[in-house]
């Protein structure tokens, strides 16, 4: 076991974003990590950092550059030792990291379902004719216009509290938000209805909190080793396998979830054009060993079905 504990006087530095669901996160890792070694709370300092994604608000995240906006401050301090570790919600972040940090620990994984956020209906097939939707996700905008193209999507960024105010306005009938967000916010009096994974697809990962450390780190590599949850890092392999094969960039409408199911790995992926006007899905099961390799099968099985050019609108 690790000698070099961190103690009050010389705390861990969990470095996180400010927002209610980011601070929460890294509150849940801060109470594993001390209850895995028996530490007082106070030997762990949470340090809230300001992201370049959190400062630009009023535009689409593609229009800004896509994931590395949420964690590229974060990686900085990282590197530079500010802080020692990183907690990041698994759905925003890129499939690489940089030079020298490694992304591999993961919490137990949270519901993994979309949440239909209304407060006079509950569900999409209710919605009017042309009736107003809002939300920040490519994915969940292309999956919404592929089964209900007469709905009306419009941009809703900010966080949870800023889009449920929105809907409170009447500016949009419904939003969408990860059942996993209101669960960990106990947010209980939001006017939701969870939506099954077959009628709307998740984000890859969604759900799972990740924690990323320099890789020459071995106090932070071995404290996190004790709060890693296998099954989800088993889960995640397979997802981020197969967004790394597709692109994963934060342009592309990916969908993917996979289950375990005593020794097999069930994959179920999708992919969209931003418009909803064309989407191809497939599955995959296997040995959970074979989760990675799954992954990226899945992936050229989807890429050779969509066809040449399905992802060339965005180079332009």
């Amino acid at each position: 076991m690790t000698r070099d504990l961190p103690t009050p006087a010389q705390p861990l530095n969990i470095g996180t974003r400010g927002s209610p669901l980011a601070l929460a996160q890294a509150h849940e890792t801060r109470e594993r990590l001390a209850k895995a070694f028996d530490l007082p709370f106070e030997a762990f300092t949470i340090v809230v950092i300001k992201t370049t994604g959190d400062k630009i608000i009023d535009r689409p995240l593609k229009e800004i550059g896509g994931k590395g906006l949420f964690t590229r401050e974060i990686e900085e301090d990282m590197l530079s030792g500010k802080i020692d570790i990183a907690v990041h919600s698994m759905k925003d972040m890129p499939v690489l990291q940089p030079e020298g940090l490694l992304l591999d620990t993961y919490l137990p994984r949270e519901d993994v379902r979309d949440a239909f956020i209304s407060p006079e209906f509950t569900g999409i097939a209710q919605l009017p004719e042309a009736a107003i939707v809002g939300t920040s996700s490519l994915r969940r905008r292309a999956q919404l216009l592929n089964r209900r193209p007469d709905l009306n999507v419009v941009e809703f960024r900010g966080n949870m509290q800023t889009r449920l105010q929105k809907l409170d306005d009447g500016v949009a009938s419904c939003t969408f938000l990860a059942m996993a967000g209101l669960n960990r916010l106990r947010m209980d009096h939001v006017p939701k209805t969870a939506i099954d994974t077959t009628d709307m697809l998740p984000a890859v990962a969604q759900g799972a909190i990740g924690i990323e450390r320099r890789a020459d780190d071995s106090r932070a590599t071995e404290m996190l080793a004790a709060i890693h949850d296998t099954k989800t890092g088993q889960r995640l392999a397979a997802e981020r396998a197969f967004l790394a094969a597709l692109d994963g960039s934060c342009e592309t409408p990916i969908a993917g979830l996979a289950e375990l199911n005593g020794d097999t790995l069930h994959l179920r992926g999708e992919v969209l054009r931003p418009d909803g006007s064309s989407a191809h899905a497939d599955e995959i099961s296997g040995p959970i060993s074979d989760g990675a390799a799954m992954g990226q099968a899945l992936a050229r099985t989807l890429l050779d079905r969509a066809g040449p050019g399905f992802f060339d609108w965005h180079a332009h």
